[in-house]
């Protein structure tokens, strides 16, 4: 394993902000537990740095929402048109989360052997890895 995978390695940022999807653990603790290879850590390390990517498009995303909700509400009359597309981009960012999520299992699944995913399981069902 190289040190520079695992450093930092949270997917969330330290904590998990509420989204639900992202792992809470550093890389390091997934390469020791799972006994990953150099190969298998460096793809876990790439698919959960492209999970980290879209949980903060989607943080961003959620902020704009939030803005757009607040402006609507401050308006003197109510623009529904604008309260509906506020609320379709929250949608529009759920989807583009659990898709994310969905990609990023696909690619562990395929990357880890049936040891390994047993283990995984293990971690994610007792709370050691949330995703």
């Amino acid at each position: 394993m190289h040190g520079g995978h695992g450093s930092g390695m949270h997917g969330g940022g330290g904590g998990d902000d509420g989204g639900g999807f992202g792992v809470r653990r550093p890389l390091r603790f997934l390469a020791y537990r799972l006994s990953l290879d150099d190969r298998q850590t460096a793809e876990v390390a790439r698919i959960l740095d492209e999970l980290k990517t879209e949980r903060a498009q989607v943080s961003v995303d959620e902020r704009r929402t939030v803005s757009a909700f607040a402006d609507v509400l401050e308006a003197e009359t109510l623009d529904a048109a604008k309260l509906d597309e506020a609320a379709a981009a929250r949608v529009r960012s759920s989807e583009r989360l659990k898709n994310a999520a969905v990609t990023a299992l696909k690619g562990i699944h395929a990357v880890l052997d049936p040891e390994q995913r047993k283990q995984f399981a293990f971690l994610i069902r007792t709370g050691a890895v949330q995703l």
